[in-house]
């Protein structure tokens, strides 16, 4: 959207986490401010205060792919979070205009089916927005918010179930934040994503925290743990599969390992009636 400013509130996020005895700096009396100053990011960087000033108040959008790296070292960002400043900067300089338009995602053809071939395979088709497009009967089982219709970040922190649902709710909580941020990427001007966090920082403090932050993690392939209320814990393996020729929808799928106890209560969940 016109007069966004997200490069600026990045760095300014990024900034107040970096301890400035983690960057060398002396920790000396007490500091006005969280983090580095800006000054000193400016100083860790090599680039003029004045220039880092106008980079955070969005007054200049075009900074050089050599002073976006020298910021990402000197905020000590990992390879995802400089790929997103970097994306960030693109978006910044070439916006122009009213959001995009974004057609109502629909799941990919054939998808469905591949889904419900999946016999003892929880698995849910996911959309850019971390909306549920599609899912098959063991993945339902396994969680109601795989259903769809429903969307994933919300249920996570509106639905009191999650809490019981994931006994490392926090670290969930905290992924799910970072992973629509990494899908999300510059294109916060999608209204429907718009919407949606507008609706979750309204709601929700925990929600709020995180995405002020500015974490991005990608969804990877991972073990999760459930707390089942029929079958019991379960600790399952989780695999992200990008569906090609789609606007990022993603198939997850969750397997157990063979011959422990989590393969057996996902017998017992997929098992019909």
């Amino acid at each position: 959207m016109p007069g966004d400013n997200t490069l600026g509130s990045f760095l300014k996020a990024r900034r107040a986490l970096v301890r400035p005895q983690d960057a060398g700096l002396p920790a000396i009396g007490r500091r006005r401010v969280a983090g580095l100053r800006r000054d000193e990011l400016a100083a860790l960087a090599g680039v003029s205060l004045a220039y880092l000033t106008r980079l955070e108040q969005g007054r200049d959008r075009n900074p050089s792919e050599q002073v976006l790296d020298a910021l990402g070292a000197a905020l000590r960002l990992d390879a995802d979070l400089t790929a997103h400043l970097h994306a960030l900067a693109r978006d910044a300089s070439r916006r122009n205009g009213g959001p995009p338009h974004r057609p109502e995602e629909r799941p990919a053809p054939g998808i469905g089916r591949l889904l419900d071939a999946w016999v003892g395979t929880p698995a849910y088709l996911r959309g850019r927005r971390f909306d549920v497009l599609a899912a098959n009967t063991t993945a339902i089982a396994l969680a109601p918010m795989y259903r769809p219709g429903r969307n994933l970040v919300r249920d996570v922190f509106l639905d009191p179930g999650a809490r019981a649902l994931f006994p490392q709710w926090d670290a969930v909580a905290a992924d799910s934040v970072a992973a629509l941020r990494a899908v999300a990427g510059a294109d916060l001007g999608d209204p429907a994503l718009r919407e949606l966090v507008e609706e979750l920082s309204a709601a929700s403090e925990d929600f709020r925290r995180l995405w002020e932050r500015h974490d991005v993690r990608p969804t990877r392939d991972e073990t999760k743990e459930f707390v089942h209320p029929v079958v019991g814990p379960l600790v399952l393996r989780r695999h992200s599969l990008t569906v090609g020729g789609t606007d990022g929808q993603v198939v997850i799928a969750y397997q157990a390992e063979p011959g422990t106890p989590s393969a057996t209560a996902l017998a017992r969940l997929a098992a019909p009636g």
